[in-house]
């Protein structure tokens, strides 16, 4: 199956709903006769909702777009080898990217880890079996960060076996480096928390000679992020394919230098003696990943005005409305899209924030927003077009009635 054919048809389609959580539709099987396409969700009584939190991965992340979608299932219908559908599309991502090499990965968490590997075993097959056993093998055991910078995604490099040390400035950052130091990592997400910036930390790292690692995983839009980093100099680079690319959920993507590319891949499937082996990434996972984030850089931020849109239609709807208030930004760094505030007086809407969650997720259709205090946080850029009407009837609806 050549490449042409399974993304034959990339254009700007818009945004598809759920494969599963639709109305039934008309099918006909192999004797002709018509057949009613299960609805699988009803059918489990799982419940769907829109979502206006984000790509949350508890949440099941995004959506994916239809032609994802038709890659996915076009390409589970041959064989090939999964080493060699890496090289190939890991070569095409990373032009894509402005990396010297890429790969697909089983999500960000995984690119950490695999990457973090990849600095520890160098191209050395044999120490890439004794991770996460490192002492006695003569690889390095410390990973350098900043101390805002230390969340609990940072897991995925302890999994190697190294242990982080937090430093809070560049003296302290000096004093700390030693030959135990195996990397220099930073996490975008958090980038002004922390007194060393990005450019700074990467000249560090380079005085010392030791490689780079940033964490980007939900910080693309801008899409100019997927490159921005490779341009910056960072060695290794982690996103993930299944927030705003709209990839499969299950799929990120480990970018950067090309010696540390392929080492990372020395620890990942299908080698069964390596700590990333459970970190399985499938044929259709590859090239649904590499189809989306295709899409995903030629739309660009053409979406931007859809997304300001779906807002302004909920901030209309609510802002007026007595002791509420409404707030529109762009969150500086992850998530980096339109959301909007809105915010009540309990003075005037009798109305807690965990009740308002609950009216609105008890509803029909279901609703999820991201809560705050005596308010509620909502970003449409997941949502289908159309449900940004929902959602703000239902808000008013609820604030309206809850005024004493």
């Amino acid at each position: 199956m050549k490449r042409r054919d399974l993304i034959k048809g990339l254009t700007l389609l818009p945004i598809a709903g759920g494969a599963l959580a639709g109305t039934a539709q008309a099918a006909v099987n192999s004797a002709g006769a018509a057949i009613a396409k299960r609805d699988l969700y009803k059918e489990l009584g799982v419940r769907t909702f829109i979502n206006g939190r984000g790509t949350i991965t508890f949440m099941t992340g995004s959506l994916m777009h239809d032609e994802v979608l038709d890659t996915i299932r076009d390409s589970s219908k041959v064989f090939c080898m999964i080493d060699e559908l890496q090289d190939k599309v890991g070569a095409k991502i990373a032009e894509l990217t402005h990396a010297e090499a890429a790969t697909v990965t089983s999500g960000a968490f995984s690119a950490l880890m695999l990457g973090m590997a990849g600095v520890l075993t160098g191209l050395d097959a044999k120490k890439a079996a004794m991770l996460p056993h490192l002492e006695g093998t003569g690889m390095k055991t410390e990973v350098i960060m900043q101390k805002g910078h230390d969340i609990g995604y940072n897991q995925a490099l302890t999994n190697c076996g190294v242990k982080i040390i937090q430093v809070d400035g560049v003296e302290e950052l000096e004093r700390t480096i030693s030959d135990k130091t195996a990397l220099m990592h930073f996490l975008n997400a958090n980038a002004d928390n922390g007194k060393i910036g990005h450019e700074e930390w990467i000249r560090l790292a380079r005085k010392h000679n030791i490689p780079t690692m940033v964490d980007m995983a939900a910080d693309v839009p801008p899409v100019e992020n997927l490159w921005k980093f490779n341009d910056m100099g960072y060695d290794l680079v982690c996103c993930s394919g299944g927030k705003a690319i709209r990839g499969p959920q299950s799929s990120g993507i480990l970018m950067g230098k090309k010696d540390l590319i392929a080492a990372a891949r020395l620890s990942a499937s299908p080698r069964s003696n390596t700590i990333g082996r459970g970190h399985k990434v499938n044929k259709e996972e590859i090239l649904g990943l590499y189809v989306a984030l295709e899409r995903f850089i030629k739309v660009g931020d053409k979406e931007w005005k859809m997304w300001e849109d779906q807002i302004a239609t909920i901030d209309k709807a609510v802002n007026g409305l007595q002791g509420v208030t409404t707030r529109v930004f762009v969150p500086p760094f992850a998530n980096h899209v339109p959301t909007i505030e809105v915010k009540w007086d309990p003075a005037v809407v009798k109305l807690t924030t965990q009740q308002m969650q609950l009216n609105l997720r008890n509803g029909n259709p279901s609703i999820e927003i991201n809560p705050g205090r005596n308010s509620v946080q909502i970003a449409t850029f997941v949502m289908v077009p159309g449900e940004e009407k929902i959602v703000a009837n239902r808000l008013k609806e609820e604030l309206a009635k809850a005024v004493v």
